[in-house]
């Protein structure tokens, strides 16, 4: 097949293969299509680290689904999902693809950040058809291939060049409740007054760098043992060569993955760097819809398709990057800098996704943000997430503690 006519067929395949799952969706809605209409949509900002921004979908039938669209550092994504809400009211709750495709059409072009307000009244769109139909969100998307999710978290040594720091770390981790057994983080750069190679405008790692790396994650690997999983994290800053050269220097440890070692747009140097690389190339998380996965995943630019649902269309616009991925056996994970709200979400999602490998979560710390939602015991166990099996995303807010962590001007929305 010529190049040109495989590209067309990937592009057809990718448009329809991931929204087979609607099917089955169909059959449950139909006793329930016209019934119910959208009265309002209602945003409420949370303030933490980040600020963290959730929308309501209300119902007139008393039912209303909850999502989250993306926080700082966003900005006017509030404003932007009001933007949205005159196009919302008195539609059916249960045509989510139609509402999808609707308000997608104004994410074309120069508007394309209103992707990360759609996206989250797309997710909450799917909590609200949820406790319509009396099911979870993850039935609705094709059904389970789990019924817990794999988290991952930030928890990082103070010093890696430290092998007494290190251990402080490791056990620090093996201490935690929540039981994390994959953990995200990055390295330090060195200080160009003492390192020559150490340019502060340039994409490159210095000499000196490289083997801070290596010996740095070598006394975490060594510290922790290999019964935990370590992620590697960059931040788009590296050039291929750098890239090349970072991830033979990690490539001792296993990595679970590298992540966005180069600026995000796609170029044949994606191709090269994960041919060259023996560490799985992950990134993902600033693509917008499946059009920006395609060129990745047909031209082999990664190993492991890393969207956050918050950026990148909710459940429908990533269950079309799932199946693209599935084409070419690619497994999924997900960024997410989001809040418990977001982390259920994606909970849910994933547990639809039969490739799949873990959701980063900023939840599990047994502090405020995991008591956003209403919850028994821990709801980080042994580095999992338990599927929720109440209907929708399967959450409810816990009115006093959203309260008490409102951004400044913000009114809880009753």
């Amino acid at each position: 097949m010529k190049t040109q006519s495989r590209r067309t067929f990937l592009r057809t395949l990718a448009a329809t293969s991931g929204t087979s799952f609607l099917t089955r969706y169909h059959l449950l809605a139909a006793p329930e299509r016209g019934k119910v209409k959208i009265r309002d949509l209602k945003v409420m900002m949370l303030q933490g680290p980040r600020t963290y921004t959730l929308i309501k979908v209300e119902s007139d039938a008393g039912l209303a689904g909850i999502g989250e669209a993306y926080g700082s550092p966003g900005v006017g994504v509030k404003e932007q999902v009001l933007a949205l809400r005159p196009q919302l009211i008195g539609q059916d709750p249960l045509e989510i693809e139609k509402i999808y495709i609707g308000l997608g059409t104004r994410t074309d072009g120069s508007a394309h950040a209103l992707m990360r307000a759609v996206s989250g009244i797309e997710m909450a769109l799917w909590d609200l058809a949820g406790k319509i139909l009396g099911v979870p969100a993850s039935t609705l998307l094709g059904g389970r291939f789990r019924d817990k999710v794999r988290v991952y978290d930030h928890a990082a040594p103070k010093n890696m060049l430290d092998k007494a720091s290190c251990r402080d770390w490791a056990a620090r981790v093996r201490e935690n409740p929540s039981g994390f057994t994959a953990h995200k983080f990055g390295f330090p750069r060195t200080d160009p007054a003492r390192d020559a190679g150490r340019d502060l405008a340039n994409r490159v790692l210095s000499s000196q760098e490289l083997r801070n790396i290596r010996q740095g994650f070598e006394n975490c690997r060594e510290a922790i043992g290999w019964d935990h999983d370590i992620m590697v994290h960059c931040h788009w800053e590296y050039d291929l060569r750098t890239a090349i050269e970072l991830a033979r220097a990690v490539e001792p440890i296993r990595p679970l993955w590298l992540e966005d070692p180069m600026p995000v747009a796609y170029s044949e140097s994606w191709r090269r760097l994960t041919a060259a690389s023996a560490v799985p190339i992950t990134t993902g998380e600033n693509w917008m819809r499946a059009n920006d996965a395609l060129p990745f995943v047909i031209n082999h630019g990664c190993d492991i398709l890393h969207p956050d649902l918050r950026n990148s269309g909710g459940f429908l616009e990533n269950k079309k990057m799932a199946a693209l991925a599935d084409f070419f056996y690619l497994p999924m994970a997900n960024h997410n800098t989001g809040s418990v709200v977001n982390t259920m979400a994606t909970v849910q999602w994933a547990a639809s996704i039969r490739d799949y490998i873990a959701c980063e979560t900023v939840i599990g710390r047994r502090d405020w943000m995991d008591d956003v939602i209403l919850h028994e015991g821990l709801v980080v166990k042994n580095g999992f997430i338990e599927v929720p099996d109440k209907p929708g995303l399967g959450i409810e807010l816990n009115p006093d503690v959203v309260k008490a962590h409102l951004a400044p001007g913000e009114t809880w929305w009753g």
